[in-house]
């Protein structure tokens, strides 16, 4: 499994069909850390043996950046060669009986700007292990099916590192000569190496104590830098919500007798689960009324449930290899999305979480399986792995587990979870396993008599299309509803065989009605919604007794991650947005409508662009959804909120990006303008009232009334009235939250309004000691709407501005993935310019932290679908990066693929 040059010194990629299990075992490691910003040194002593099931191989260990000093096996010198970048050990014990080997290394952690492995930000020690950082520490056998015993002694300075914390449980702490001090942490639990972690600094924790339902103890603690403890009482909220909600859902303790969370904020990813000692980005932990937004205060809740929900789907039972991925990180997003679900309460606010994943899919995996970067669920084969941390991993892994809770039942999936502990509990697995265990606990069900093939979705990339379409006997009252389904090709899999889709439908009659359901053949009439399972290349279903033409709701919750492709009619679209009891499907036909407007308005000809987009009966359905009162307001936000210009391009099979930007801001102000007093009337009745709260409710209602005053000040600064900006300014200054504070500060800046300068500047001043607060001052200004190509020279002046630096990923992203992946409009600029900009900063940042110039490398993964000058434009700067000859495996693994077959 080890990433190895060609004779040409390129790269090559590792495939999963070449796995062999490990030729050695390692039982326990004891790793002793004499901590030094410039020079720690680390004692690794392990206890190994050999793996009886594969033949006799010398033992290679993998590391990186490593200066080693001595290698003993048994307390005894021994050969060693070093084979690039691997340690060889050919002289070892022969048969089966386990021996010591002990390797002294050093390495320079304040110079590892790469943030993986060991090392220092702003005075404190870190690491990041997952996926292959634990070789940038000591010489090892880096995969994640070896999994061992660990003991951990931390030596530091006491004054400059008070705090010494790594993995499992305290076993004894105490004074050293010269000022120093040490800890030493036992982790009862056997892990894989990635799940390794050490924090050393000056930290202040905030402590609480819980009770299991079985009656253990356990002390749950949340470390931040002195300064930050009273930004973490929702964070230590969410850890005690998520610790009782594994216990009460899956029926899965707590195992430790202490769980920690440390923040950081220089850190690539969102959080790491580290067996006991997660480490966190700030940006997840870190949270306040005045400093943190509704959205700020709900990913907090659900980053933290996903790393403690991996205790048990990640730690207890881990990856066989990489490619097993998603058996991880899939499952877990599936259960911290049920947990935030769950946390939400009502029916309404379960569904708004749902439509919020489902555009998170659309927005980003459904183009990514459709570019030069697609891959399987569970890939066949990667360059570098870190490139496969992917929306596809994540949430469509997420989709494929909610498919089978779905096929087999919330009662029936709990019953195959438990089933998959009592076999793997302790194991490195497969998502075979996975899938296996959830099947063989429910016999009968439609999940265990099509498993094989409902495992495609593990090894086929690709967002599979359904059609559908019905045919009304009206002599007969029969229903009859055809699916067909097809998946394009991607690269390296040119043809699909049918997956398996379970498809959750209604049918309403013209006034809204739902009907009941009896297909052909049965008996009676069972219920108003069903799931019927698409596993062919086409099937029909014929409903009867159906006592007029019906409109079907199709893909209810979005039961499947496809494209449906439907010719519904308007009318029918606008039933479905007045009328359809699923929320979910009732926000999509609004989202059909707008959608289908867009793309009549792009594909019109010059002589009739300046026409109305909207049309006065869908203005009139989305006033009726504003003014709702049994509608919740998160729900209204989001059916009044405009398809972005991201997924409007991808249902366009040449993309000009300007002219998607001009239709989607002339409709954004044709809504403004058309319900200006409906926006009056709910940025009045929707102001929260009393002390803040980040509930679901709570959050609905601010979001509702921000979208109000966007629209109030968009329409505003199209009719030159002063008064909405004036009183948006207001609100900016008397806020009492972040949200409504940000809410107002967004209003004016993107509407362009002059009175956006002052509030910037003010907002910078109130809140410049704050760095994730700054992130969000970066971020609106790089993400504003663009007005005469005015995004790109700010976004130049603020990279000279002194609280950036392009070596935190936190800001990195605030201002340059804020441009030029999340800003469509500024970023594809006719001159090009925007894509030069891009070029240089893949550069930079991949001489300093090539995972994150990775994610950055991909903003033009969807170039050949540009028009030209785009085009052509856009390949010459993908080019430019590649010929650059010390590119990272991470970059140059993305732009040779995206180069790839033209």
């Amino acid at each position: 499994m080890l990433l190895m040059p060609d004779g040409q010194g390129q790269p090559t990629a590792t495939h999963r069909s070449d796995y062999q299990p490990p030729a050695w075992w390692i039982d326990t490691v004891e790793l002793t850390f004499d901590l030094d910003p410039a020079k720690t040194r680390v004692l690794n002593k392990m206890r190994l043996r050999r793996n009886p099931e594969v033949a006799a191989q010398a033992l290679r260990l993998e590391g990186e950046e490593l200066n080693l000093s001595r290698v003993l096996v048994n307390g005894a010198g021994t050969s060693f060669k070093m084979d690039g970048s691997q340690l060889v050990l050919e002289n070892l014990p022969e048969g089966p009986e386990p021996f010591d080997l002990e390797i002294f290394t050093t390495c320079a952690p304040d110079k590892n700007t790469q943030l993986m492995g060991l090392y220092v930000s702003q005075g404190t020690f870190f690491t990041q292990c997952e996926a292959e950082g634990f070789r940038r520490i000591t010489y090892f056998l880096d995969r994640p099916d070896v999994m061992a015993s660990y003991t951990v002694t931390l030596r530091a300075d006491k004054t400059a590192y008070p705090v010494l914390l790594s993995n499992g449980n305290l076993v004894e702490q105490g004074d050293l000569e010269g000022g120093r001090h040490f800890a030493k942490w036992h982790d009862p639990h056997k892990k894989p190496c990635y799940l390794f972690a050490l924090v050393a600094g000056k930290l202040v924790a905030r402590q609480q104590r819980i009770l299991s339902r079985s009656g253990t103890e356990h002390l749950l603690e949340v470390y931040v830098r002195p300064g930050d403890l009273g930004k973490t009482e929702h964070a230590m909220n969410s850890l005690m919500a998520s610790v009782a909600w594994d216990e009460a859902r899956f029926g899965l303790p707590l195992d430790l007798e202490r769980f920690m969370i440390v923040a950081t904020s220089d850190f690539n990813m969102g959080a790491m689960e580290n067996k006991g000692l997660n480490i966190f980005n700030t940006k997840y932990v870190l949270a306040s009324e005045a400093t943190a937004t509704d959205t700020d205060f709900a990913n907090i809740e659900a980053v933290v449930g996903h790393e403690y929900f991996h205790n048990w789907t990640g730690n207890r039972i881990t990856c066989r290899d990489w490619f097993q991925l998603s058996l991880k990180e899939g499952l877990t997003v599936f259960r911290d999305q049920e947990f935030s679900m769950d946390m939400a309460g009502s029916p309404s606010a379960r569904a708004v979480k749902r439509i919020e994943d489902v555009r998170v899919l659309r927005s980003a995996q459904f183009p990514e399986d459709a570019g030069p970067m697609a891959h399987a669920v569970r890939p066949d084969s990667y360059i570098e792995i870190n490139n496969f941390y992917t929306v596809t991993i994540y949430e469509k892994g997420a989709e494929v587990v909610r498919m089978m809770h779905n096929l087999v039942g919330r009662d029936g999936f709990a019953q195959g979870m438990k089933l998959y502990f009592a076999r793997h509990d302790g194991q490195a697995v497969t998502c075979d396993d996975f899938a296996q265990a959830i099947a063989d606990a429910n016999p009968g069900s439609a999940l265990a008599l099509q498993l094989e093939q409902f495992k495609r979705w593990y090894s086929q990339a690709g967002t599979p299309r359904v059609q559908a379409s019905g045919q009304y006997d009206p002599e007969a009252q029969r229903y009859t509803l055809t699916l067909r389904q097809s998946c394009p090709a991607t690269p390296g899999q040119p043809h699909k065989a049918p997956f398996v889709i379970p498809v959750e439908l209604g049918l309403l009659n013209h006034a809204g009605q739902a009907l009941a359901l009896q297909l052909e053949g049965e008996q009676t009439a069972n219920g108003n919604s069903r799931t019927l399972v698409l596993d062919g290349a086409e099937q029909q279903w014929t409903f009867i007794n159906v006592v007029q033409a019906p409109v079907p709701s199709l893909l209810r919750g979005f039961s499947a991650p496809v494209v449906l492709e439907v010719d519904y009619s308007d009318a029918e679209l606008l039933t479905l947005l007045a009328h359809d009891q699923d929320a979910f499907n009732r926000w999509e036909a609004g989202q059909r409508l707008l959608l289908r407007r867009a793309l009549q308005a792009i594909t019109a000809p010059d002589d009739s662009q300046d026409a109305a987009i909207l049309d006065e009966a869908l203005l009139q359905a989305l006033r009726q959804v504003l003014l709702d009162p049994q509608l919740d307001a998160a729900f209204k936000e989001l059916v009044l909120t405009l398809p972005s210009e991201t997924y409007i391009a991808e249902q366009l099979e040449v993309v000009n990006p300007q002219r998607i930007h001009a239709v989607r801001e002339a409709m954004r102000l044709q809504l403004a303008l058309a319900l200006h007093i409906d926006w009056q009337s709910a940025y009045e009745t929707h102001q929260a009232s009393g002390a803040y709260r980040p509930d679901a409710a709570s959050a609905g209602r601010r979001a509702l009334a921000g979208l109000a005053l966007t629209m109030l000040c968009l329409g505003a600064q199209h009719s030159g009235d002063s008064i909405w900006p004036g009183k948006t300014l207001q609100r900016f200054k008397d806020a009492g939250n972040m949200t409504d504070r940000f809410n107002a500060l967004a209003a004016l800046v993107g509407c362009g309004h002059a009175l956006a300068a002052p509030a910037l500047e003010r907002f910078h001043t109130l809140f410049k000691d704050d760095p994730l607060v700054l992130d969000k001052w970066f971020a609106l200004q790089a993400g504003a709407s663009d007005r005469a190509g005015h995004v790109l020279p700010l976004v130049k002046q603020l990279m000279a501005h002194p609280d950036f630096t392009i070596k935190n990923p936190n800001r990195a992203r605030s201002l340059i993935f804020s441009y030029c992946n999340a800003n469509p409009g500024a970023f594809h600029r006719a001159d090009a310019a925007g894509y030069v900009f891009w070029s240089e900063r893949v550069l930079e940042l991949d001489a300093i932290n090539p995972q994150v110039a990775a994610r950055l490398a991909r903003a033009l993964d969807r170039w050949k679908k540009l028009a030209e000058p785009w085009r052509s434009s856009a390949r010459e700067a993908i080019a430019r990066v590649a010929a650059r000859a010390d590119l990272s495996n991470d970059v140059r693994e993305v732009v040779t693929r995206a180069l790839a077959e033209e």
